[in-house]
């Protein structure tokens, strides 16, 4: 038995012509073959069309109501929409999904093909080093987009000449067939295959660009990298995508950002995090050591008796906050104690004598017992 087509698209026999869109756009985006590779998706999409079809026109959806599959069946066999190549009426709708990264999206009206069309968004990953990232900066890079061809200003004709309303849909940039059945009139509306939807025919190509209108450009741009970027942070540069069609507005440039790891540092959120190795002497008497930060190096005063994994502090040495790189987090540098596994005579001696003054008032003699009061208190 054939699927109820409401429940298809997932409405309710209540639904509006917008709830019954928005309900079709999500299913065809989800099923287009272009994108949906499983099993079956290729049929689930032409059911989602044949519902999409039946229930947009309110004619059909009438009689689809009053009948069922009935009413409207010999409309789909004529209508062709059976067949998935030609999907015909749904064309504008899926150029707004699979036109490229950004795409030109729907301008509305049947004669939008004949209008200036935004250009695609690019994408470019960028790799930074560790501090690079932190700070920020200027940064070159290299990109590889469509321009304008300046010789025929985007025309794509050649200088002295100029295109032509398309005689096959008279600028339109689509073609229409109108096929009747018993139930009435419908209309399938396709590409113009003559001007391949521009509503223009070029007799006399630009030889710059071949008639396109636009040159693949390499180029180099300087950016500017905000303080505290980090993996995943997208900066849009306006204006850098493709050039559009028929003089439209150029698309734009994401940069995504990707963050090289660091030998010596790793990132929480907006704090920097480091580990260092203090000898047994540093940690009993205490000292002042050097240390490096992203700021470069930093005087770090180590607290005598300072215990393993002890955390101190660095405030303000961290990572400036995104949009905000007055405010910074902080330096968190983790304590680890190396404790010798030799030592010389002497040292021996005087840490015998040292362990019989702590094991005298501890009740524990012997070095182990004197470096286990000491580190583990």
């Amino acid at each position: 038995m054939a699927r109820d087509y409401y429940e298809i698209l997932g409405v309710s026999r209540s639904a509006d012509k917008e709830e019954i869109k928005h309900a079709y756009r999500r299913l065809a985006r989800k099923y287009h073959p272009d994108v949906n590779k499983e099993t079956g998706a290729e049929e689930r999409f032409k059911e989602i069309n044949r519902a999409y079809e039946v229930l947009s026109e309110p004619e059909m959806r009438a009689r689809y109501d009053r009948f069922g599959e009935a009413g409207v069946a010999a409309g789909a066999g004529a209508a062709g929409f059976q067949d998935f190549g030609d999907i015909g009426g749904f064309a504008d709708i899926f150029e707004s999904f699979f036109s490229g990264f950004g795409g030109a999206g729907a301008q509305g009206g049947t004669r939008r093909r004949s209008g200036p069309v935004r250009g695609d968004d690019l994408r470019l990953d960028l790799k930074l080093d560790f501090r690079e990232a932190v700070f920020g900066g200027e940064k070159e890079i290299r990109i590889s987009h469509l321009e304008t061809c300046e010789v025929c200003s985007g025309s794509g004709a050649k200088p002295g000449t100029r295109p032509r309303t398309c005689t096959t849909c008279s600028g339109s940039g689509q073609v229409r067939r109108v096929t009747r059945t018993p139930f009435g009139s419908f209309t399938q509306v396709s590409t113009c295959p003559t001007c391949n939807g521009t509503g223009q025919m070029i007799e006399d190509k630009c030889e710059a660009c071949d008639g396109k209108g636009a040159r693949q450009v390499t180029k180099k741009l300087k950016i500017t990298i905000p303080a505290g970027v980090d993996n995943g942070t997208r900066l849009r540069i306006s204006g850098e995508g493709d050039a559009g069609d028929r003089n439209g507005p150029p698309g734009d440039l994401y940069v995504y950002i990707f963050v090289n790891e660091d030998a010596e540092f790793r990132r929480d959120g907006i704090n920097v995090l480091s580990e260092i190795k203090l000898s047994y002497l540093q940690a009993i008497l205490g000292s002042r050591i050097e240390v490096n930060t992203v700021d470069g190096p930093t005087e770090l005063i180590v607290p005598a008796g300072t215990q393993p994994n002890t955390v101190m502090t660095l405030e303000n040495h961290g990572v400036p906050r995104l949009g905000n790189p007055v405010s910074r987090g902080d330096h968190l540098i983790t304590i680890s104690i190396d404790i010798p596994t030799r030592i010389t005579p002497e040292e021996r001696e005087l840490l015998e004598k040292l362990a019989k003054i702590r094991g005298d008032r501890t009740g524990k003699g012997g070095i182990e017992g004197f470096l286990g009061n000491l580190f583990h208190k």
